[in-house]
């Protein structure tokens, strides 16, 4: 199911409805939907498509993790998927937001998720 959830996500990032995308890579909005409900796999040929049209890798549509090593201990290491990596690089862009994550990560995801909800 982590296919049709990336190719979603990264439909929606690109403001594509269905019918849009399916244009671009040459299906119908019923395979997009496919894809997305996890009813349909696509091809080896529509994954390069996917790909190409919503300007993600096809290792991320697979919901491939990447490989981080930490800082602290050269032999220790840990998947990372790319959303998550792409989540801590926004985080980043608001230095305070991100100082006080770092310092009391559990209690501000906390106090953001009661914010939202």
């Amino acid at each position: 199911m982590i296919i049709g959830e990336r190719v979603k996500e990264a439909r929606i990032n690109k403001n594509y409805t269905q019918e849009e995308l399916g244009d671009i890579i040459g299906v119908s909005k019923v395979s997009i939907c496919g894809y997305e409900t996890g009813n349909r796999t696509p091809t080896m040929a529509m994954f390069l498509k996917l790909s190409d049209a919503l300007d993600v890798t096809v290792d991320y549509l697979l919901g491939k993790e990447l490989k981080a090593v930490c800082e602290e201990q050269e032999d220790y290491t840990v998947m990372v998927s790319q959303i998550d990596l792409e989540i801590i690089k926004e985080l980043k862009q608001y230095k305070n937001l991100y100082n006080r994550l770092c310092s009391d990560p559990k209690r501000i995801v906390k106090l953001i998720n009661r914010k939202m909800n």
